[in-house]
């Protein structure tokens, strides 16, 4: 019994909407891991918003590759693991923060949201290459 999702099931559910964890080189010292928001279209790239402040933008400058992964922390548990190579670093695009804040917060919290981060943040794109996944829903399917 294989525990793995498929294709379109792991693509399907790291389209929904779950708070990732973003783990990134970070020179001698062990990788960088942080909670993130992202998005993702089956098919396409996983975008993340980051601050160009943060210990994940400096850690970004150098980096090549990142791992993402998202949990579901109610039974039955799923995860899935996506490694991949970071294919663009730039400034936000009009409305891009906007709809990633009302992704997670909603429409009036994600508005407050990206009006104050406005201007402070850029999009990373990461190609995804390596997938691990499972899911104990299928235990006993």
């Amino acid at each position: 019994m294989s525990l793995a999702m498929s294709p379109a099931e792991r693509e399907n559910f790291l389209a929904d909407m779950h708070v990732g964890v973003l783990s990134i080189p970070d020179g001698d010292r062990g990788p960088l891991s942080a909670p993130i928001w992202y998005d993702y279209t089956p098919g396409g790239e996983l975008w993340m918003i980051i601050g160009t402040d943060s210990r994940k933008a400096r850690a970004l400058r150098s980096a090549q590759r990142v791992s993402l992964v998202a949990q579901q922390e109610a039974m039955p548990y799923r995860y899935v693991s996506v490694e991949g190579t970071v294919v663009s670093q730039a400034p936000c695009a009009p409305g891009e923060l906007l709809a990633m804040a009302q992704r997670y917060l909603g429409p009036e919290q994600g508005q407050a949201y990206a009006d104050a981060s406005s201007g402070n943040s850029y999009t990373v794109r990461v190609r995804p290459e390596r997938w691990l996944t499972v899911d104990y829903g299928k235990m006993g399917a």
